[in-house]
C-alpha cells in the first residue's frame, strides 16, 4: 500500500482515495519514497521508459498493454541557437515526441497504470488542452470509461484533440478553478478517479523525464533545468526526480531549477521576488500563453517552498519574448513547440544575457508540447511564399539563389 507525505506536515496517516491534498494544510501530497534495502536500480536495457525506472516509481509492475510508448524523448543540443545567445552547452528535452504530443503522457501513463491496478473502471480530468487529450487517449488504450471536464467556450480544436478518443466530453459553466476541486468531490461519490494536474501519481510519472535527462547527459545532472510553470506539478515532479538521484548517491550537485511563467500571469514569480511564503491569486490573466495561464496554481505554495529550499529561481517572460523564442527555436533548430514551451528558451536567453547562466554552464530547457497542435498561435510564417511556373522553374530557382548571394 502506498504512503504519502506533505512537505509541510510530513507523513500523512490517512489520505482520501480521490484527493491529492494534505488533510491538514491542504497543500499537495507526494508519494513517499519507499524504504528499500540496497540501492534502487536503473534498468537501462528495459523495453520502455517506465520499466527502466520502475524501482523509483510506486508501481509493483508495469503492464505494457496500457502503454502508448511514452518517454525516451530526445535531448537535443542547441548547436545554433546556443552560441547565438552565448552558450556552448545548451540542450532541449523535446517532450513533443510523446504519443499525444506533450509531457502530460508521462504522468497519465503512471496514473493509469495505478488506476487499473487499484480496480478503477472510470477515470477523468479537468483540462482544456494537453492533459485532456492525454487522459482520453490512455483511457481508450486501457478500456476505461473516461470523463473530460472542460470550461464553457473551449475551442473546437481542443474539443477535437481529446474527442477523437471517445471520452465523455463535458463543458461546465462556472469558475474553472473551482471545477478542479468539484471534480474531486464528485469523483469520490461516483467512483471516477480524476487524475488532475497535481495528482501524486501523475507527478511520479513526470519524474521519469528527470531520470532520462540524467542518463542522456552521461549519468550527471546539468547545471540548470528550465521548465514552464502552470499548476506546479510538472516542476515538482522533475525536482523530486533529482532528489531521488541525490539520495541514491548518483549525483553530487543538485541542478538549479528555473520555473518560467508568462509575465501576464505570474503569481508565483511575484511572490518569489517579494520574498513571500505564499502567493496571492490573480484576478485576471493577460497573456497569449493559455496553457500556463493559471491565476491560482494548486501547487503554487509548495513550488515556492521547494524552489527556495533548493536555491532555484522563478522568472517571467513577456508574450513578445515567448513568441520570438518560439520562432528562433523553429528557424535555428527545427523545433516546432507550443508557444508556451518556448518560455523556457526565452528565459534561457534572458538569464544568459544577465550572466546568471554562464557560457560554459550546462543548461536544459524542457519543451513541453508540440507546436503542431497550435499552428496559428505564433502568427504568420517567417518564410516568404514564392510563386513559380513549371516551365521556367530552373531559371526562377536560379534567380532566387542569386538573390541570396
Amino acid at each position: 500500500m502506498d504512503s504519502f507525505e506533505c512537505l509541510a506536515c510530513g507523513p500523512v496517516d490517512v489520505r482520501g482515495s480521490f484527493s491529492p491534498f494534505c488533510p491538514g494544510c491542504r497543500e499537495p501530497l507526494f508519494v513517499s519514497r519507499p524504504e528499500r534495502s540496497g540501492r534502487r536500480a536503473i534498468r537501462e536495457r528495459a523495453g520502455s521508459a517506465i520499466e527502466k525506472f520502475l524501482d523509483f516509481l510506486p508501481l509493483s509492475s508495469f503492464d505494457p498493454k496500457l502503454s502508448l510508448g511514452e518517454g525516451d524523448t530526445p535531448l537535443l543540443p542547441l548547436d545554433r541557437l546556443g552560441p547565438k545567445i552565448g552558450l556552448s552547452r545548451a540542450f532541449a528535452k523535446n517532450e513533443a515526441q510523446n504519443p499525444t504530443g506533450s509531457f502530460k503522457d508521462r504522468g497519465t501513463a503512471v496514473a493509469v497504470q495505478k488506476a487499473v491496478a487499484s480496480g478503477f473502471k472510470r477515470i477523468g480530468t479537468v483540462s482544456t488542452g494537453n492533459m485532456a487529450a492525454s487522459t482520453a487517449a490512455y483511457g481508450a488504450r486501457a478500456g476505461l470509461e473516461t470523463f473530460v471536464l472542460l470550461k464553457e467556450g473551449t475551442s473546437a480544436v481542443a474539443l477535437q484533440a481529446s474527442g477523437i478518443y471517445g471520452p465523455h466530453l463535458i463543458t461546465v459553466d462556472g469558475d474553472y478553478g473551482a471545477l478542479f476541486h468539484k471534480s474531486l468531490e464528485v469523483g469520490g461519490r461516483l467512483g471516477i478517479s480524476f487524475m488532475n494536474s497535481i495528482d501524486p501519481f501523475r507527478m511520479e510519472g513526470y519524474k521519469v523525464t528527470g531520470y532520462e535527462i540524467f542518463l542522456q547527459l552521461g549519468r550527471r545532472a546539468p547545471r540548470f533545468i528550465l521548465v514552464p510553470l502552470s499548476s506546479g506539478g510538472h516542476l515538482l515532479g522533475l525536482m523530486r526526480a533529482f532528489e531521488d538521484l541525490e539520495r541514491e548517491g548518483l549525483i553530487a550537485d543538485f541542478p538549479t531549477f528555473v520555473g518560467v511563467q508568462a509575465l501576464g500571469c505570474a503569481p508565483l514569480v511575484r511572490a518569489f521576488e517579494a520574498g513571500l511564503p505564499t502567493y496571492e491569486r490573480l484576478k485576471e490573466a493577460r497573456t497569449l500563453a493559455h496553457a500556463i495561464s493559471n491565476p491560482a496554481p494548486p501547487a503554487g505554495n509548495t513550488v515556492l517552498t521547494m524552489i527556495r529550499a533548493r536555491a532555484g529561481r522563478l522568472v517571467a517572460v513577456s508574450d513578445e519574448e515567448m513568441l520570438e523564442a518560439h520562432q528562433e527555436l523553429a528557424v535555428n533548430e527545427g523545433l516546432c513547440c507550443q508557444p508556451e514551451s518556448a518560455t523556457t528558451a526565452a528565459a534561457l536567453k534572458k538569464l544568459a544575457g544577465s550572466g546568471v547562466i554562464g557560457p560554459g554552464d550546462e543548461a536544459v530547457i524542457v519543451l513541453t508540447g508540440s507546436g503542431l497542435k497550435t499552428p496559428l498561435a505564433s502568427g504568420p510564417s517567417p518564410s516568404r511564399l514564392h510563386r513559380m511556373t513549371l516551365t521556367d522553374l530552373d531559371s526562377q530557382l536560379f534567380g532566387l539563389l542569386r538573390s541570396k548571394m
